[in-house]
This record gives C-alpha cells, sequence and structure tokens, in this order.
C-alpha cells in the first residue's frame, strides 16, 4: 500500500478507488480557497500603465484571498469546485488506487522487501499521466471557472456554471478543446504524483524504522507534509505553464507559452504563486493522506467482515 514499502495493497482495487476519491475530494473542498488565489497569481500578468510597471492587483497568498472575498464575496474562494470535486474523483481516485498494481508491475511478481526509490518514482509518474489523460476536461473547466475575477458592470461571465462551461467550450472551440493543455498537464501532473505519492511512501518508510515511531497519525502527518513539499518544487514551473494555458487560449503551445512567460514575465514567473501553492498542496496533502490511511483502514474492516 502507499507508505508501506511493499508492492502489494491489502485491501480491493475497488476499495482504494473509493477510499483515494473520498480522501481527495474531503481535502479538494478544504483546501480550494488557496488553489483559486494560487491560479490568480500563476495568470496574472505583469500589469503596464504607459511605460510604467504598475502594482500588480494580486499580491501574496492571503492577499490574494482577501482581495477576491472583498471584490466578488468569500463563495468566489470556491469557484470551480464541481469540476474541483470531479476532477479528484477521476484523477484522484485513479492515480492513487492504480498505483500499487504499477509499482507491482515495474519491480516484478518475484520482488522482495522494500521497493527501490526509482520504481516508486517511475509508478507515480506512469499513473500521474495515465489518471489526468482521462480527468484533463474537468481540470480545463475547474481552471476557466476560477481565473475570471470581477467583471465591469454589465459585462456578463463565460460561462454560468460547469456543465455550461463543458456545453460551451464543445460548442465553440470543438471536443478536442477539452484536452487544451494536455500535454503540460500530463507532465505536471505526472511530475507531482510522482513527488507526492513515492516522496509519502518513502518518508513514511524510513520513519517507520526509526524507533519510537510507529504507524498512526503523526507519521501520516510527516510524510503528508514531506510529500506536498517536494511535489511543488519539482511541479511549480509546468503548474504555471499548464494555468497559463488552460486560462488563456492565445497560447499556440506548450513551448510557446514557456517562452512568451519567460520572455515578458522573467524566469521567476514559474514559481509565481510558490507559498500558496504550498499552503494548497502541503495542506491538501496531509488532509488527503490523513484521510485516505482512514478510509483504506475502515474499507479493509468492511472486506474483512
Amino acid at each position: 500500500m502507499v507508505g508501506g514499502g511493499s508492492s502489494k495493497s491489502d485491501i480491493s482495487f475497488a476499495g482504494t478507488f473509493a477510499s483515494s476519491a473520498f480522501a481527495a475530494c474531503f481535502a479538494e473542498v478544504c483546501t480550494i480557497p488557496l488553489d483559486t488565489a494560487k491560479v490568480r497569481l500563476q495568470l496574472q500578468k505583469q500589469p503596464v500603465i504607459g511605460d510604467v510597471i504598475a502594482l500588480p492587483k494580486y499580491r501574496g497568498m492571503l492577499g490574494t484571498v482577501a482581495t477576491i472575498a472583498r471584490e466578488e464575496g468569500l463563495s468566489a474562494l470556491w469557484k470551480g469546485i464541481v469540476p474541483g470535486l470531479q476532477r479528484q474523483c477521476v484523477n484522484g481516485g485513479l492515480r492513487i488506487a492504480l498505483y500499487d498494481p504499477v509499482k507491482s508491475f515495474y519491480v516484478g511478481p518475484d520482488h522482495v522487501g522494500d521497493v527501490p526509490l526509482s520504481k516508486k518514482i517511475l509508478a507515480g509518474f506512469t499513473t500521474g499521466a495515465m489518471a489526468i489523460a482521462v480527468a484533463n476536461p474537468t481540470d480545463l473547466v475547474k481552471v476557466r471557472l476560477q481565473s475570471e475575477g470581477k467583471l465591469p458592470p454589465g459585462v456578463p461571465r463565460r460561462y454560468t456554471g460547469s456543465l455550461n462551461a463543458y456545453s460551451t467550450i464543445v460548442r465553440q472551440e470543438g471536443v478536442g478543446a477539452l484536452w487544451t493543455g494536455i500535454g503540460p498537464n500530463i507532465t505536471r501532473n505526472g511530475i507531482i504524483n510522482a513527488a507526492e505519492l513515492a516522496s509519502y511512501d518513502q518518508v513514511k518508510q524510513t520513519i517507520l524504522k526509526i524507533p519510537g515511531f510507529t504507524d498512526n497519525v503523526l507519521t501520516h502527518l510527516l510524510a503528508g507534509l514531506g510529500a506536498g513539499f517536494f511535489a511543488v518544487c519539482v511541479g511549480s514551473p509546468v503548474d504555471v505553464v499548464k494555468s497559463r494555458m488552460m486560462g488563456d487560449s492565445s497560447y499556440k503551445s506548450t513551448i510557446d507559452c514557456f517562452i512568451k512567460t519567460l520572455k515578458n514575465d522573467g524566469p521567476f514567473a514559474f514559481y509565481k504563486g510558490f507559498i500558496p501553492n504550498f499552503g494548497r498542496l502541503g495542506s491538501w496533502n496531509v488532509i488527503m493522506f490523513l484521510t485516505l490511511e482512514q478510509a483504506k483502514k475502515y474499507v479493509k474492516r468492511l472486506e474483512s467482515a
């Protein structure tokens, strides 16, 4: 199971999928205000008035949250929650539930002992890429809903809700548009999933070898924080490119978005929203893994009853 060092799960695939989807959705509900702030910071471009560079509208995690709440109301912080939950049901369920089977495939049926870190990373990248290839439309709609700020009076919003967003995108841009940003999203999700699951797996395995530590909430908390930190460090640049491509259809390709971002906003733009991203992913991982561990224990009891 994830974090046990073994390549085999002790509950069924269906049970792991249900536990993973539930844990991911619960974490999403708790942390989406920080995710909304992260998306706004990543999509924000350097404001220029004439020859003068103006101060950006959104500044820092708490400042962005406060600005959104003040200008658009508290409910705006939960923009995109419906497609966000749809995304977590599909992406969260698949990427975590497939991790142990794929890890077992990479080490082979005759493997005994702890799984090498390299195999954990490879399994995490594989399942992350597979899951988001299916869930990309939900991610696209979530980002588009989150990216809309306060509009001038009389200007209608692009979408009235998630279902309207799906139908509008298909009608105006074609079915293929639902997979806009699939390249950077597969890269981003593969990298972040590898960082999250492999680091959680490895950190938990290491902690459990320290005398006095057991498979309890403290161990899950420390391993979850480690997973969030590694995920943000390695995944932030591709996350910025993904958010910009999904929020702005003017970019022709992943490379075009990368070059324009680097040219117009500088290299530090790829770590825009790093603190809210870590605040979000760190807390998301802690909540998700704590919930996942308890959910799997509950499912194990049900399956063994």
